[in-house]
């Protein structure tokens, strides 16, 4: 029986939404070709032995035009599912591919996605106020042109409430929002690949900054909660430099806190701006690793710009 050898699959594990290493995000960001394709067990098999908060996959496509922004394929697993959007992967991924010249001279890349096109902008201007760049020689920042995940009324009886406040250890709640769940997928631009399940999540709004910070969750208890996430958000106290926090749990989904969720971001966009009636916001995600970024929620397009930055910490090859 003749044994044909697999060629390795790069990988690279990215801090996202951050300017340091070992805080942020982390993701792994996959090279996949025609040469290493592997079908779905074996992409969720690897994200569960990575055993971090996602493992994403990229697949290089030849467009008709030269001109175009080069294009990849874009996949998201956790160590449980495929999502059908996740941000700070995404950041991992632009960042990934920028910083090793794998996109030539082009600022912008884009990728297709069970939530349709995504596109990242490698940025010529810094942010000194989101993060130390003087220290960091090097460092850039990426935008990212995501979908808005529109906030909901979450109509829940008291019984709902009551488990909310108990997964949140009694603490206060102001409101509560859910998020609908129809982003358009793009078949066409997926090349066949199929839509992944979706991502319901729930917003649960508390009375104050510290309220989120100090928040000790529990998670078997957030696990019974309705949604594949929730997502804990309060306004920034008067005079500080942020808008507002949050923190986002998905223990359903194999994550028990997100470091820093960019997708929940999508949905805290458009949240808070109906909120504060703005659409700018500098945003701090109240995790032990913690997280900053800077969001504009464009109305007219119903999309959400994220700009952030990335760090490398770790490369190597993946050999079955």
């Amino acid at each position: 029986m003749v044994m044909i050898m697999k060629k390795p699959v790069s990988y690279f594990v990215v801090d996202a939404f951050t300017d340091s290493a070992f805080k942020g995000n982390p993701a792994v960001v996959c090279f996949l070709d025609e040469v290493n394709e592997r079908d779905d067990s074996w992409l969720q098999s690897l994200a569960a032995e990575f055993n971090l908060p996602m493992t994403c996959y990229l697949t290089r496509t030849t467009g008709s035009n030269p001109l175009d922004p080069p294009r990849f394929i874009l996949r998201w697993f956790t160590r449980f599912i495929e999502m059908d959007i996740c941000g700070h992967a995404t950041l991992a991924s632009a960042h990934t591919l920028f910083s090793n010249d794998l996109v030539g001279s082009s600022d912008t890349v884009e990728f297709a996605t069970h939530s349709g096109i995504l596109t990242a902008k490698k940025l010529p201007e810094t942010l000194d106020y989101l993060y130390d760049c003087e220290a960091n020689e090097g460092s850039f920042f990426i935008e990212l042109n995501l979908p808005v995940i529109p906030t909901c009324d979450y109509y829940s009886n008291h019984d709902d409430v009551s488990i909310f406040s108990k997964a949140l250890s009694g603490a206060t709640i102001v409101d509560i929002k859910g998020t609908t769940t129809d982003s358009t997928t793009n078949s066409e631009a997926l090349n066949g690949v199929a839509k992944a399940a979706s991502t319901e999540k729930i917003i649960v709004v508390l009375s104050s900054w510290e309220s989120v910070t100090e928040l000790e969750p529990r998670l078997d208890d957030i696990s019974k909660c309705p949604g594949k996430m929730l997502i804990v958000t309060a306004a920034a106290p008067e005079g500080s430099s942020f808008d507002f926090v949050s923190r986002a749990f998905g223990p359903k989904i194999g994550v028990d806190e997100i470091s820093v969720c960019g997708s929940a971001h999508c949905a805290l966009a458009h949240y808070w701006s109906l909120k504060m009636n703005k659409c700018d916001f500098v945003a701090y995600a109240a995790s032990r690793r913690s997280g900053k970024l800077k969001l504009h929620f464009d109305k007219e397009k119903q999309r959400v710009l994220l700009t952030g930055m990335a760090v490398t910490v770790m490369k190597g090859s993946v050999l079955v």
